[in-house]
């Protein structure tokens, strides 16, 4: 176990280490010059030079890309060409936002999805197994935006119990308040991911429960849900965990889009002003955060999977 973990961290580095060179690319390869950030329409030739200077863009990339690495790995990525305050210390605040919006919103998805993909398994046929699977196949169709404004009209306009967005400026000093702010922000997620996640859960309870050794369970005299308790909730959960991974990492990304939506102050809010911006720091410093955070998840997964399957930890024939 130790050799694969080290085996791992050293891939999750590269992946990393990569994904800081795609990102650094991909930002240059858009049109126009970081410079033009500062620089006002009718810009000299002195201040434009004045102003590429300024933020690095009259260096190569190669010298570029080495001094963006450097202060990556001190944790220093950069300083705002708007604002002139430091990405790192904004991006590990708006995370206060996201990250609970994220976790909280995963958890709940994950419960809800457990329930209704093992009763549309354990009661594959039944009229209400069906209702349960045409909820998943709706949850997948709508877009989240929708899914949103829908739930701003019923519960924060019509029925005005909830608010429709915003934060409270004490933050989670308020902690009431902030919690009613990511009532619907995680509705909205919850809906949308669980939907996602029911439909494998359902197909590999299925699975387990045409099994074998669950026949061989049931012919000793325990129920098919005692037997699934026993023998198959593992087996059935093994490969739900890398979907879990995933559908963790895409609750992540989706709540950066759903805090544009209920203007909440996170890293979606602050990805948006970036880029209308053509802010390049606070831009890397984003996707740099949220990349990492991915990489992290599905290390987690494959370590969880690992641990569960005792297969996977076999060596491989002829190894």
């Amino acid at each position: 176990m130790g050799k694969y973990l080290a085996h791992r961290v050293f891939f999750l580095l590269v992946s990393f280490a990569v994904a800081l060179l795609v990102i650094f690319v991909l930002l240059r390869l858009l049109p126009g010059d970081p410079a033009n950030a500062l620089l006002p329409a009718d810009a000299s030739p002195e201040q434009i030079a004045a102003a590429r200077a300024k933020v690095g863009s009259d260096l190569p990339l190669v010298h570029q890309l080495a001094a963006w690495f450097t202060g990556v790995f001190r944790g220093d990525f950069g300083e705002s060409y708007i604002s002139g305050i430091p990405v790192a210390p904004e991006v590990f605040s708006r995370l206060g936002v996201t990250i609970p919006l994220t976790l909280i919103s995963f958890a709940l998805s994950a419960l809800l999805a457990s329930v209704i993909g093992f009763i549309a398994a354990y009661k594959n046929g039944r009229w209400y197994a069906a209702v349960l699977t045409a909820f998943t196949q709706i949850g997948i169709a709508i877009p989240i935006f929708w899914v949103g404004i829908i739930f701003v009209r019923i519960f924060a306009l019509g029925l005005r119990i909830l608010p429709s967005g915003g934060w409270p400026a004490e933050g989670w000093r308020n902690t009431g308040a902030a919690l009613r702010a990511l009532v619907l922000p995680g509705a909205t997620i919850v809906f949308m991911m669980s939907a996602t996640l029911a439909r494998y859960i359902r197909a590999s309870v299925l699975n387990v429960l045409d099994s074998g050794y669950i026949r061989t369970s049931r012919s000793l005299g325990f129920s098919q849900v005692s037997s699934f308790i026993l023998h198959g909730i593992r087996n059935a959960y093994v490969p739900v965990i890398a979907i879990l991974g995933i559908e963790l990492s895409s609750t992540l990304l989706g709540a950066v889009v759903v805090e544009n939506i209920f203007s909440l102050p996170g890293l979606g809010s602050m990805l948006t002003k970036a880029i209308a911006q053509h802010d390049y720091p606070s831009i890397q410093g984003i996707l740099l955060t949220t990349t990492f955070l991915v990489l992290v998840i599905g290390f987690i997964a494959d370590v969880i999977q690992r641990l569960l399957d005792p297969r996977l930890r076999r060596p491989r024939s002829g190894a």
